[in-house]
């Protein structure tokens, strides 16, 4: 493995791209509760999908009702290849498959793990509320678990294979879907990874991270209060506050994930993200869970570098989670042989 780059400071084309973006975000959301997309938008630049390989990866877009997803397929020669299911960041509101940064960022997973790559879209707040992202987000599993739409991957998918990736609210879409897959009988499907790249999560009482943000980069504390504060039920069952188990995953009302088969767990936290804490106490939580837990740490990155391809950081992770898939996926084998003796 190369060593690990330690990019600082950081350019400041990425510090007045991070700005820009901060300042439309901001500027749409509105103290009704909703979402003026307009300024957003200019910067969500949409790419189409290609059967022409882009960089060696060519990509198709399959609907499934009320979402859809897109396909990255690498122009390798192998028989078999492990799928990744992919949740986009964006605090549950913003992006999509489509969008630039996480068409360019799978197709890179794609063509370096090398791997079958689904990017999954689900319904985005407010228009659509808890628990809208997470049953879209384990609806793709199961469309994929139908042998009846098993001509919709190319035939060397291996959906024994499966691993299941998220950035950002992605990441939190992530942790839920591998805690229903783990509950959930599948005829063909087995999640044996999740890898959560800086997730978010929240929580009632504030972590060092958030309130030292001084120096923090990519996402600004009032905008994730926005976003939990619109995610939560028109009417919920109980009390909805930050320490939901939807929001604070390893709090005080977290579900017990200690009897689950929960896959292994690779974290990847950034020393310049608010959530950093949040994310470290995730790690903790599935060590003390009982659950196989890998750390990644970039000091000097911010929340969503991994979508800034000319950081050397961001080519590294995709490095540490192809490590994290072959070792899972040897593992998953040597268990195989094993228990065939």
């Amino acid at each position: 493995m190369e060593q690990k780059p330690e990019t600082n400071p950081i350019p400041q084309t990425i510090h007045d791209n991070l700005f820009i973006t901060n300042t439309l975000v901001n500027n749409g959301l509105r103290t009704d509760g909703l979402i003026d997309r307009r300024f957003q938008n200019l910067v969500d630049t949409k790419v189409p999908a290609s059967y022409t390989p882009i960089e060696g990866v060519k990509s198709y877009d399959v609907s499934i009702d009320p979402c859809w997803f897109r396909v990255f397929v690498p122009d390798v020669i192998t028989r078999s290849l492990p799928v990744i299911v992919y949740y986009h960041g964006g605090g549950f509101a913003f992006y999509g498959p489509d969008s630039s940064p996480y068409d360019a960022l799978c197709r890179r997973f794609a063509r370096m793990v090398p791997a079958i790559v689904i990017s999954a879209s689900y319904r985005l707040i407010p228009e659509h509320r808890y628990p809208a992202q997470y049953e879209d987000g384990f609806n793709v599993l199961k469309f994929l678990d139908n042998k009846k739409n098993r001509m919709m991957l190319p035939k060397n998918a291996d959906l024994q294979r499966c691993f299941i990736l998220g950035d950002c609210a992605g990441g939190n879409i992530a942790h839920h879907v591998c805690i229903r897959a783990s509950q959930h009988k599948f005829q063909q499907l087995k999640v044996i990874g999740l890898v959560a790249l800086q997730p978010l999560f929240g929580g009632e009482e504030r972590v060092e991270s958030e309130i030292s943000c001084e120096n923090r980069l990519g996402l600004h504390l009032d905008q994730t209060d926005f976003y939990w504060n619109v995610i939560q039920p028109l009417a919920p069952d109980e009390k909805w506050d930050r320490d939901n188990g939807a929001i604070n995953v390893s709090g005080p009302k977290a579900i017990d994930i200690s009897g689950l088969s929960f896959p292994p767990t690779l974290v990847v936290v950034g020393g310049r993200d608010i959530l950093e804490d949040r994310q470290r106490n995730y790690y903790v939580w599935l060590k003390n869970s009982g659950k196989d837990a890998y750390l990644e740490q970039y000091e000097y990155m911010f929340h969503g570098f991994c979508t800034f391809p000319e950081l050397p950081e961001s080519t590294h992770v995709i490095s540490i989670v192809k490590n994290f898939i072959t070792k899972q996926m040897k593992l998953k084998l040597n268990l195989h042989l094993h228990s065939s003796l």
